[in-house]
């Protein structure tokens, strides 16, 4: 099938559906929705997020160094959006939407029970790239509901329902996965006889 070509553009999707709490000076808490988020670096273990400087979070950000990526489920989805759309400039997300707000192990800036997976993160750099800028943050810990979690220690993300986002629309992650690092090249087991 041939190709159509665009002018240089984002194009990269799908990307996680986030929503960031952040704390400003007088302790109110603000959420709101990241899709342009990604893993930076492992050792130490670094994320990276661009965000608006109009947004009202980025100055919290800012100004705190710290705030939590949470992974919302399926469940979440309009409050995802809601979160993208309103400005915590003229309502409070929070209490508007209802979630609970609960303490972060490792920074004052605490995260969203509804979400099976809260990220701690503290800021490391902040880089201007125009629209945007990027804050390269260090993960000091995160946070799993228990019931993702098997006997083993294995955390289970499948089966927390998380959605990404596409090109202007939200869609389910798969349940079941269609590969795993390094089956490609993975031996076939023998069978005994």
């Amino acid at each position: 099938m041939p190709k159509r070509s665009f002018k240089g553009s984002a194009m990269l999707n799908p990307v996680p559906v986030v929503l960031i709490t952040s704390k400003d000076e007088n302790e109110c808490v603000n959420v709101f929705t990241v899709g342009w988020i990604g893993t930076a670096c492992t050792r130490p273990p670094m994320i990276s997020v661009a965000i608006r400087p109009e947004r009202l979070s980025y100055n919290n950000i800012k100004r705190s160094g710290e705030f939590v990526a949470n992974l919302p489920s399926r469940s979440l989805t309009k409050m995802v959006d809601y979160c993208g759309v309103r400005s915590g400039k003229t309502v409070n997300k929070i209490e508007e939407l209802g979630f609970t707000i609960e303490p972060s192990d490792n920074i004052a800036t605490p995260g969203i029970k509804e979400c099976p997976v809260s990220i701690e993160c503290k800021v490391k750099n902040i880089i201007p790239l125009g629209s945007h800028d990027l804050f390269l943050a260090e993960v000091l810990g995160v946070r799993v509901e228990e019931d993702l979690i098997d006997e083993a220690g294995k955390i289970h993300l499948e089966q927390a329902d998380l959605v990404v986002y596409s090109h202007g629309e939200y869609f389910p992650l798969l349940p079941k996965a269609i590969g795993k690092f390094g089956y490609s090249v993975q031996k076939k087991l023998s069978k005994k006889g």
